[in-house]
């Protein structure tokens, strides 16, 4: 039996992470925890703990003692925060350290501020959004016109993403987020929006993909999504997986503009999309027990050339 902890089973990565485990021919044990009791993923679970947050100083402790009272082969995390917290605090996470599927953690302090992902892009030579972080409204929307978009430069899930129309928008906004915001031309169109899957090796290598066209819900995950293989894409990817040298579960998020593939972010981590990309052979959660725990490059996935998904509202009972 392989004991394998899942984080943030109330989550839709958590629980994705879940469903893919369980369509594994293997006796998987499934240890889910969450910082909510009635997170919906602790019913699809073999047992359920109630999680520190992230942020808690205590939060070490309680995933070390999880894992040493679980006998926790590999830790699988459904909360980008704690992935975050892992890569700048490591130090406190030695010990347990071969037990946790925990990415480039150079990668991850950079992702985590996009307006330092952009500028890192552009010193590599790739095609870059428009994209500032000073000037006025008048200036701002000079250069990239009407509407442009604000983003915090600390988000995760499209969070707090708003189009700026008017000087008013952009005064509220900007005040609100002080100097960790920044502003950004709109490109391409919401049908031309994709996600991209890799796993990979550390060394700028990756054992291959899958990419979604995909339509976007309100909440940021992917609603709907439609199996795609797009050359020139393909091509960009690697190139960089080449310079950031990613470890295990990337997503990679793209629009199209203008004939072009224009990189909106880097998630290293298990994707929000990663029970569809189960679907269509392409087992992030596989992939982690080879790399991992048995120590081997997976096997490249069969991913199916063509096929469409459509996310909807499901209900759980308890009585």
């Amino acid at each position: 039996m392989t004991n394998v902890l899942v984080t943030g089973v109330g989550s839709i990565i958590g629980y994705g992470i879940i469903r893919s485990l369980q369509s594994l021919d293997q006796n998987i044990h499934i240890i889910g925890t969450d910082i909510y009791s009635d997170a919906v993923g602790q019913y699809w679970c073999d047992a359920f703990l109630q999680a520190q947050p992230a942020a808690a100083d205590d939060y070490p402790e309680f995933l070390s003692e999880t894992i040493d009272k679980y006998d926790i082969e590999l830790v699988l995390f459904g909360v980008e925060q704690e992935i975050m917290r892992i890569a700048q605090d490591r130090s406190r996470f030695e010990i347990i350290w071969d037990r946790l599927a925990i990415n480039n953690a150079d990668l991850v302090l950079l992702s985590q501020d996009k307006w330092l992902m952009h500028c890192d892009l552009r010193g590599h030579g790739f095609d870059i959004i428009p994209t500032e972080i000073t000037g006025d409204f008048e200036q701002l929307s000079g250069q990239l016109g009407l509407p442009y978009l604000l983003k915090p430069r600390r988000s995760y899930a499209s969070k707090g993403i708003t189009q700026i129309h008017t000087q008013a928008d952009h005064d509220y906004l900007r005040a609100k987020w002080g100097e960790q915001f920044m502003v950004q031309q709109i490109v391409g169109e919401d049908t031309s929006e994709y996600t991209v899957g890799v796993f990979g090796f550390g060394n700028g290598t990756h054992g291959g993909g899958i990419t979604f066209r995909r339509q976007l819900s309100g909440e940021g995950a992917t609603s709907k999504a439609e199996v795609v293989n797009i050359s020139q894409l393909n091509t960009l990817v690697d190139d960089l997986v080449r310079v950031y040298k990613p470890i295990g579960p990337t997503n990679l998020q793209f629009r199209q503009h203008e004939g072009r593939y224009l990189l909106l972010e880097i998630n290293p981590r298990i994707s929000s999309s990663t029970s569809l990309r189960t679907a269509f052979g392409f087992n992030e959660s596989q992939f982690c027990l080879d790399y991992y725990i048995e120590g081997r490059i997976p096997t490249p996935p069969n991913v199916s050339s063509t096929g469409q998904a459509i996310r909807y509202i499901e209900d759980i009972i308890i009585q």
